[in-house]
């Protein structure tokens, strides 16, 4: 009980950092959990956390989500998403804490690349973008990073930004927890701690809505960066 009370406060830190930068709460939050219960567990509590944590964002910026590059991002996503759970069902733990961690290192000079390129994106290049990050998605969780210069390469930015990224994540993430149900991975403990982690990101994402319009692009480049060295480093603390 104690370990969850934790779990949720650190959540809720999280979902700050998520509704701020738009990414962050998995890669602050799935090493943690791969420590306490292993990534067969952890990673269904994640998916179910972080789909209260992005409804959050929609709630918030509802009036602002373009739906069109939404819906191509999520038509091949989806399914990509269900191939992802598949795929980690059927590897032992060990692959996936070595993948995840690996995972997390490359994606920061690839961020850093995709954002330099000055990516111009059309509905087309969503949907090919929604294949490869939903098939991510599925296998490892933490791809945000990857999807916050897909988003802003068709010109998003701020809360129109923040809330069509969150609506095409809940889609995948939706896919990817009816393969977890099929699969007869959400028992009751994963569904409650995904619970109790989720309502404190959808809480904490939320509250972030003050602070979007006042955080610097110097200082959203860091954090994020920030994010990904200490999820690496932590899946690296969780190998057994």
């Amino acid at each position: 009980m104690i370990a969850l009370l934790l779990l949720f406060f650190l959540a809720l830190g999280a979902g700050v950092l998520s509704g701020v930068v738009g990414t962050g709460s998995s890669l602050i939050l799935l090493p943690v959990l791969v420590t306490m219960y292993g990534p067969r567990i952890a990673v269904p509590v994640m998916a179910i956390a972080s789909l209260f944590g992005n409804i959050g964002r929609v709630i918030v910026w509802w009036h602002e989500i373009r739906w069109r590059p939404v819906f191509a991002y999520s038509l091949v996503g989806v399914p990509a998403a269900v191939l992802g759970a598949h795929t980690l069902l059927t590897i032992s733990p060990a692959t996936v804490e070595v993948f995840l961690a690996t995972f997390f290192l490359v994606m920061i000079p690839l961020r850093r690349l995709l954002r330099r390129s000055n990516l111009h994106l059309n509905i087309w290049h969503m949907s090919f973008a929604g294949l490869i990050v939903g098939f991510l998605t599925g296998f490892v969780l933490s791809t945000g990073p990857l999807s916050v210069p897909v988003f802003t390469g068709y010109g998003m930015s701020g809360g129109v930004f923040l809330g069509s990224e969150a609506a095409s994540a809940i889609l995948l993430y939706a896919g990817k927890l009816g393969t977890f149900g099929v699969s007869g991975a959400l028992a009751r403990p994963v569904i409650t701690r995904g619970l109790a982690i989720g309502i404190a990101l959808l809480v904490g994402s939320m509250i972030a809505k003050h602070l979007v319009q006042r955080l610097q692009t110097h200082t959203f480049e860091l954090l994020i960066d920030a994010v990904l060295v200490a999820g690496a480093v932590g899946m690296i603390l969780a190998l057994k």
